[in-house]
């Protein structure tokens, strides 16, 4: 039974704010001492990094789509400390199914979090009341439990947000975060910019962390979380077995790729595997390993420096034409590309892949996908259906016929629309981005993989 305090940080719609909201929050509670531990709803990889920046520690995914309700209460209570704070995505009752059953909502009742909302009352005044009171009579089961006032204009703008929360509702106002240019965290193409790019990162979010600490009653918001009932979610019996034992798995961790999900990382380990960083922009060659693994990140960021590396590229090329097993996702695969190409430039990249990287305006590919497992899947169950996800403005240009796809897309786009993940030598890249659960349980099917080619067993 787990007892920890928790709360939800949601919104009535997007762009509310509640990430910065989030991070602050986060900061303000670490610098008092809190016990803290940050959760994030729904696939995402670039707001979890603001808010372990902010925390001091991974901050792990709670998504529908890839766990089942089960795997997310027991997941929840594994990773929950002395405080827990989930930030929700897009607002309280969004989703992508129609019934909400998907939602934020869902997640807050499901977890039983007691839920702050973060309100834009940028153009507001008395109207904060009947959206409040629409919120909290749309779903009685919801258990909104206070409201921060943010983007406010100042003392009488406050002072008149105030008066209406408190006249026609009984929701607590735990704090107003006034419109301040030191909250700003800088947009660019594929939403808020990493804590990786942001000069002084840890200035920047003991920043955010001061005047959020300081708008915000913490207090209040600790004694709001202590409502939250017990929690049952008794953990599955643990596999003894360690397929990854004796394996050594270097994994892209630099300033070009970094989206990877802690829980995945920890998955390798917790299955016997040593996880070995590489920086691919200034590592001249690949270390002794037996298996790679390139994530997502911003590689036409750093396509110069990339490209500029010449003695890597030509060692990551060298050992997967020699049989290295593989696994790239979305910037991955644009690394083992021919080039990456943005704003009228074209760098080299690898060339084991062919095909261009090219980016778009637009993206090519975003949101939830599914896909079947076709035959040539060297560690997944031919024509099992996967739940996954995408977000990616860069198309492969330039694909020959005749290649060996891994997956058939039958919701979302990947690659073409129609197949994603080219398989060449033992190397499996593609666009979708994977996550590790009883659903989904990649890394030890790649484990597994990477054994049989070390013990001569694949090609």
């Amino acid at each position: 039974m787990s007892t920890h305090p928790r709360f939800m940080i949601s919104a009535a719609h997007k762009s509310s704010g509640k990430t910065v909201v989030s991070v602050g929050l986060s900061a303000a509670l670490r610098a008092a001492g809190d016990d803290l531990q940050t959760f994030k709803k729904g696939p995402d990889y670039i707001d979890p990094m603001w808010l372990s920046a902010a925390s001091g520690r991974p901050c792990y995914n709670l998504d529908f789509n890839a766990m089942e309700r089960d795997d997310i209460a027991r997941f929840f209570c594994e990773k929950s400390r002395g405080l827990s704070l989930v930030e929700a995505n897009k607002g309280l009752f969004d989703g992508v199914e129609p019934d909400g059953s998907d939602s934020n909502a869902a997640l807050a009742k499901l977890l039983q979090l007691p839920v702050v909302l973060v309100i834009d009352t940028l153009g507001m005044s008395r109207g904060i009341a009947p959206l409040l009171m629409g919120y909290e009579a749309f779903d009685a089961e919801v258990n909104i439990a206070g409201v921060i006032l943010n983007k406010v204009g100042g003392a009488r703008h406050e002072g008149k947000l105030r008066r209406a929360v408190e006249t026609y509702t009984d929701l607590p106002v735990l704090g107003a975060v006034w419109r301040n240019k030191d909250l700003e965290i800088g947009e660019r193409h594929l939403g808020l910019t990493t804590p990786a790019e942001t000069e002084a990162r840890d200035a920047v979010v003991a920043r955010i962390g001061a005047v959020v600490g300081d708008s915000v009653d913490l207090d209040l918001l600790r004694g709001l979380a202590r409502t939250a009932p017990g929690l049952d979610a008794s953990a599955p019996p643990g596999l003894m077995d360690k397929p990854g034992a004796g394996l050594r798995i270097g994994y892209a961790r630099d300033a070009a790729f970094g989206f990877y999900y802690p829980d995945d990382l920890e998955a390798f380990e917790r299955m016997g595997a040593e996880l070995v960083p590489i920086d691919i922009i200034r590592d001249a060659a690949l270390p002794a390993i037996d298996g790679l693994f390139i994530g997502g990140g911003f590689p036409e960021m750093r396509a110069a420096e990339l490209s500029a590396n010449a003695s890597m590229r030509a060692s990551v090329k060298a050992a997967l034409e020699a049989g290295l097993p593989a696994y790239a996702e979305c910037g991955g695969l644009m690394y083992l590309s021919e080039a990456i190409c943005w704003g009228g430039e074209c760098h080299d990249m690898v060339g084991f892949i062919p095909g261009r990287s090219v980016m778009h305006a637009r993206p090519q590919g975003r949101g939830y996908v599914r896909y079947d497992c076709t035959e040539a899947n060297p560690w997944g169950s031919a024509g099992r259906e996967i739940r996954a996800h995408e977000f990616h403005y860069a198309s492969l240009d330039g694909v020959p016929d005749g290649l060996t796809w891994a997956r058939r897309i039958t919701r979302g786009h990947g690659t073409d629309g129609e197949r994603d993940a080219i398989v060449k030598a033992n190397t499996v890249a593609g666009f979708i981005h994977l996550r590790n659960t009883s659903r989904v349980p990649w890394v030890r099917g790649f484990l597994e993989f990477v054994s049989r080619c070390k013990a001569g067993g694949a090609a």
